[in-house]
């Protein structure tokens, strides 16, 4: 029997909660149980398993950063609308870390077409349009921007940019600044 005010949606909230907490590779539906008072047991009544919890945990996180980002990036063009892009990505990262991890996850291609994650690279191709860039560059410089972004965000976070006195911010936004640059400044097949 499902235990009264346990809902999915209740077990995932938590469960982001618990990743941006403890890491996401720390959620358990262990942990979770503990956390409501219950025994793992009363939570498969609305989670498979795991694997449910962590793909529902990833869903909800590529749903919040899309919100983000598509506010930052409301009438905005250009490098304007870059630099908004990628501040948004890159504070929720920040913010959430956990929440962020999920949203890495690899989902199978059911649910990836069904989730944000399409929205990720709609928003991404939506900057491009005011670079002028066509396919396959197009696909080219989204793969990019993506790969940068989190490359720099998954080496701030765990600390790799403190052994330096130039702070992390300075670096960003120089490292926005050669984005740009490349996007107008395409080479040519």
């Amino acid at each position: 029997m499902a235990r009264a005010g346990v809902t999915a949606e209740r077990l995932t909230r938590a469960a982001a909660d618990l990743a941006d907490e403890i890491g996401f590779q720390n959620v358990t539906v262990s942990a979770l149980a503990r956390g409501f008072g219950v025994k793992p047991a009363a939570l498969y009544a609305h989670v498979k398993d795991a694997q449910d919890l962590r793909v529902r945990v990833a869903l909800l996180a590529l749903g919040e950063l899309a919100e983000r980002a598509a506010r930052a990036l409301a009438g905005r063009a250009g490098k304007e609308a870059l630099v908004a892009f990628a501040n948004a990505y890159r504070s929720y990262a920040k913010e959430h870390p956990g929440r962020y991890a999920a949203a890495q996850i690899e989902l199978d291609w059911e649910t990836a077409v069904t989730s944000a994650a399409g929205r990720h690279s709609d928003m991404t191709r939506a900057i491009l349009r005011g670079y002028d860039l066509p396919e396959p560059d197009q696909t080219d410089a989204v793969r990019m921007l993506h790969s940068t972004f989190h490359g720099y965000v998954s080496l701030e976070t765990a600390g790799g940019f403190r052994h330096s006195p130039r702070a992390a911010d300075a670096s960003w936004a120089r490292t926005l600044d050669a984005l740009d640059a490349v996007l107008r400044n395409w080479p040519p097949a």
